[in-house]
């Protein structure tokens, strides 16, 4: 669950007079929409519980001019030229604090959209420097700031700068504690992971399935077996329809151990006609092969998925094919397939296996072929291979 998409959730709020003029708002969004021009209302207050004292986010004489026209270029979508703007009102004579924030803010909404990440990195850190906007402009940068971090695998720093954001603006949202819980999930952090996420989840009315399943997998990776099942169950439960819900209960079934459950919702979807692709066919044949005296299940799953054109006949199908038609019993069968899987393995042990199965049924000539094969393509323990070759 790498967070590797620029999804950031930014919306930033600019009211401030410049020269009797109202500055438009300007909005940079994942979707990067259109900005529009409209008077200025008091905006809604983000972060009410905050401990930083709000400045008073008022342009300077000296900067007035410079900051419309930069404010004007950004909405009209010249990124590079609001860059260029930008970087001549933070190196002004007499640009105030909040000039500075500001030009930094907006150069570095315009540099995200130019893909350029280290550098609208650099400017949201000038804008916390400079520390000259409001509450909301300021908090807003600062999630931004560690969005962009964590995007960059940037995990220490991203998760500073978010621990910064949470404990400064006292933000309980749900979306935000996500961000930190994924955070600590990609760190492999996965106990403290676990509270943020379960947090998140409870106090949100409607949870995003993707969040219970990020918890439910925090779970997992944390041996909560138990409470990742439960969590599981209730999410299949909830959505009885949905196939993703259904593969993830099975999936959390297996790494809890019950194979015979996660079987069983397996075959529920294969009844139905839901299994429709490879990973969804070797999850089953896999699940039955982990499990005591289910070989015939086994063959049966892979028939049918290479019969659908499904499953695709490499090594690993038809060893798998193999392996289960000799623990039944059926040795034509198990030997037939391993003389497929054989030739597409990248060692010589699957030749090796087959000489030995060969040797046993007393087909010694093909047994010694086998063998040489194994020893051409290299093994572990070439002296069994020519324990074989030199059977008299």
């Amino acid at each position: 669950m790498k967070l590797r998409s620029k999804h950031v959730l930014l919306s930033i709020f600019i009211g401030a007079a410049l020269g009797g003029m109202v500055v438009a708002d300007a909005s940079a969004q994942s979707s990067r929409s259109s900005k529009k021009s409209e008077k200025s209302e008091k905006a809604e207050v983000l972060y009410p519980e905050a401990t930083r004292q709000q400045p008073e986010a008022k342009t300077s004489k000296k900067a007035g001019k410079p900051l419309q026209k930069l404010i004007d270029v950004y909405n009209e979508e010249d990124y590079a030229q609001t860059r260029t703007l930008a970087d001549e009102l933070i190196a002004l004579e007499g640009a105030n604090e909040y000039d500075k924030s500001l030009a930094s803010q907006l150069a570095a909404q315009a540099a995200y959209n130019l893909d350029d990440t280290a550098a609208a990195k650099a400017y949201l850190q000038q804008v916390l420097q400079f520390n000259g906007l409001e509450n909301n402009g300021h908090y807003q940068s600062m999630l931004m700031l560690a969005q962009l971090q964590l995007a960059d695998d940037e995990y220490q720093a991203g998760l500073a700068t978010l621990d910064r954001f949470l404990a400064e603006t006292k933000s309980t949202k749900p979306d935000d504690l996500v961000l930190k819980g994924q955070a600590l999930y990609q760190m492999e952090r996965f106990q403290e992971a676990i509270p943020v996420l379960k947090q998140a989840v409870d106090s949100s009315p409607e949870p995003k399935d993707s969040w219970v399943q990020l918890l439910m997998a925090s779970y997992a990776e944390a041996n909560q077996n138990a409470d990742a099942v439960a969590l599981a169950e209730k999410l299949a439960a909830k959505n009885p329809a949905d196939k993703k819900a259904q593969m993830n209960l099975a999936t959390v079934y297996a790494q809890a151990d019950q194979m015979d459950k996660a079987a069983g919702v397996l075959e529920k979807l294969r009844a139905s006609g839901q299994l429709s692709d490879e990973r969804e066919y070797r999850q089953l044949y896999i699940t039955y092969a982990n499990m005591d005296g289910r070989e015939k299940d086994v063959i049966s799953v892979i028939n049918e998925g290479m019969q659908k054109g499904v499953l695709k006949p490499d090594h690993q199908t038809y060893l798998a094919l193999a392996q289960s038609y000799y623990y039944s019993e059926q040795i034509p069968q198990a030997i037939e397939n391993w003389q497929k899987a054989a030739p597409m393995s990248k060692d010589g042990e699957t030749y090796l296996n087959l000489a030995r199965v060969l040797w046993q049924e007393g087909r010694v000539p093909e047994a010694k072929q086998a063998a040489q094969q194994a020893l051409a393509k290299g093994v572990k323990k070439p002296e069994d291979a020519r324990k074989i070759i030199n059977l008299k």
